[in-house]
């Protein structure tokens, strides 16, 4: 019974995918109408932590700065933000309530299109930190045994020097919904792995972020039909602006971890920018800095001109040849 149960609401799941990809599809061919600005973390959640500033409040106010640029160049669409406070999206209490509140909000407007506004960290300590290395020996006297077993042992004892580790990794990368369960693959597009990256952990006990689920499996398949493309291309052209403006790139890469579900939950082009590393102390001077965040806006602002126009090209011919 609860197999035909399941499978119902797979089935209603699907419909209702299908309904949501249609009505995001006729919207592509108009162009772009609504686009989902998401600044990540937020609140209780701040995200990666640098020398002096956090994840959240630096990625919210990027998302600003871009929304506020893309609003002038763009008047005639609609750029909503899932966040303009630091608090987690429509008031969550928990990160997990946080992200499916993001995919909601994106889905429920019918987005045409999904950015969502992160910093990188290498997992090690903001800045740098200390290690010891081996920088000789000195002979030392040691005893072992007890009693008449007592013997004196001469060994070599090392001498360790302390020395300053800098956390030097820098650069850009932007992530896509990997699309692994499809055979459609992008030759620009590699597989995560790296160091770096979102990989938060979330606690899910309920397993509403799935991504084994029949819903999500579904999800899947229509996801890479109609938005793994136009996601890939996006992501290209972002990772293209930040290189030519001088940034080190570490290209496109796809992810499906629990991290960055809301990329897999937003039925819609989706990508997450990873602006850069907050770990880093120049790179976090960068990223809090008037002229830094300016420099980001317009290469992702580049990006989306690009995108836009390939769109409206793209929409151009497939007139064009329908016409003959």
């Amino acid at each position: 019974m609860m197999k035909k149960i399941k499978t119902c609401l797979a089935i209603s799941f699907a419909a209702g995918c299908l309904l949501m990809l249609s009505q995001s599809v006729l919207a592509q061919k108009n162009v772009i109408r609504t686009v989902i600005i998401d600044p990540g973390h937020g609140g209780i959640d701040p995200g990666a932590r640098g020398l002096f500033s956090t994840e959240a409040e630096v990625a919210l106010s990027i998302s600003l700065k871009l929304g506020a640029a893309l609003e002038k160049e763009f008047p005639n669409i609609k750029f909503v933000y899932t966040r303009t406070t630091d608090v987690l999206p429509g008031g969550a209490t928990n990160v997990r309530q946080g992200l499916v509140n993001r995919a909601n909000m994106a889905n429920d407007l019918k987005g045409d299109l999904f950015i969502a506004i992160h910093l990188n960290a290498t997992g090690q300590k903001a800045g740098g930190w200390y290690a010891k290395k081996i920088v000789g020996y000195k002979p030392k006297v040691v005893y072992t045994g007890s009693g008449k077993r007592r013997r004196k042992k001469h060994i070599q004892e090392p001498i360790y020097e302390s020395y300053y580790v800098k956390n030097t990794r820098v650069g850009t990368e932007t992530y896509i919904w990997a699309a692994d369960r499809s055979d459609e693959k992008s030759e620009n597009v590699v597989l995560g792995g790296e160091e770096g990256g979102e990989d938060e952990p979330v606690d899910d006990p309920n397993n509403i972020l799935d991504l084994n689920s029949p819903e999500a499996k579904i999800r899947a398949q229509l996801y890479t039909k109609y938005f793994f493309r136009n996601s890939a291309l996006l992501a290209s052209m972002v990772e293209d602006e930040f290189s030519k403006s001088g940034r080190s790139s570490f290209g496109v890469k796809q992810r499906n971890n629990k991290g960055i579900w809301v990329l897999q939950a937003t039925g819609m082009p989706s990508i997450l920018v990873e602006t850069g590393f907050i770990t880093n102390k120049e790179e976090e001077e960068y990223l809090n800095s008037e002229k830094g965040q300016q420099e980001i806006v317009e290469n992702i602002s580049g990006a989306f001109r690009r995108y836009k126009q390939e769109l409206e090209a793209s929409k151009h011919n497939t007139h064009a040849a329908a016409g003959k």
